[in-house]
């Protein structure tokens, strides 16, 4: 991939591993991270991997969106969603993405964590939606997001006054799927990222296509997703394989 300055990107044979470097801004998101963002999105959707993103493991994923731009755009930037458009753009990848949390994921930073399929996080994490203290609302997609994830009154609560939920309070309403320490943090995320990349590809497509479907979609996405799954060859082998080791 290109040089980037926002991020530093390692991509591997099966997956990329993103992880934010604006360290001096507390990885606050700007315009030039979104837009390296979006060119990662971009090649992942011509060439489908999966997605690691984290912030590293020095205590800081992401403050938010930067404050001093913020601040300065006008009603035309918010109608053209220059935040939200990554967020969507990273939820739509047609292959799985793993958030590898330590330390705050504040703001646009928590809805970066929201776009990801799948969270972790430190146990010294936090995460929250503090906008309408600065006089704005969360308009990343945490305002349909986080509803989803965590219940329409407790997602009501934290958008409505800021509150943060800590690490234990997010597994415990299971907008993480694990809590683990800093040091194990990577080695956590890869272990899940290496249980995806043995299913079938098109199987793992094709899953995440059908769970991301409007409700007015189902069951028939299902039937068509399993309709091609039937004709693909890796299906036949990985039965026969199953059955040959009965």
């Amino acid at each position: 991939m290109t040089d980037y300055r926002t991020l530093l990107v390692d991509e591997r044979d099966d997956r990329v591993v993103v992880t934010l470097h604006r360290p001096d801004k507390r990885n606050a998101i700007d315009a030039e991270m979104v837009d390296e963002l979006h060119a990662v999105c971009d090649k992942l959707t011509r060439e489908p991997k999966l997605l690691l993103l984290t912030g590293g493991t020095d205590g800081i994923f992401a403050a938010g969106v930067d404050i001093a731009q913020l601040r300065d755009r006008d009603r035309y930037d918010a109608l053209a969603g220059i935040n939200h458009g990554i967020m969507q753009h990273i939820r739509s990848l047609p292959m799985p993405s793993v958030a590898a949390v330590d330390g705050p994921a504040l703001g646009g930073g928590a809805e970066l964590c929201y776009a990801c399929d799948v969270r972790i996080c430190t146990d010294r994490s936090f995460f929250g939606q503090p906008e309408v203290r600065l006089g704005i609302v969360a308009g990343a997609g945490a305002l349909y997001r986080l509803p989803q994830l965590v219940g329409e009154s407790l997602a009501k609560e934290l958008l409505y006054t800021g509150r943060r939920l800590t690490a234990a309070d997010a597994l415990a309403v299971r907008l993480v799927s694990q809590v683990v320490p800093a040091d194990e943090l990577l080695a956590t995320a890869h272990a899940l990222l290496d249980r995806m990349a043995k299913v079938s590809p098109l199987a793992l497509r094709l899953t995440k296509l059908a769970v991301d479907a409007p409700a007015d979609a189902h069951p028939q996405i299902e039937q068509l997703a399993q309709a091609v799954l039937f004709e693909d060859d890796e299906k036949r082998r990985r039965m026969t394989a199953f059955l040959d080791r009965s």
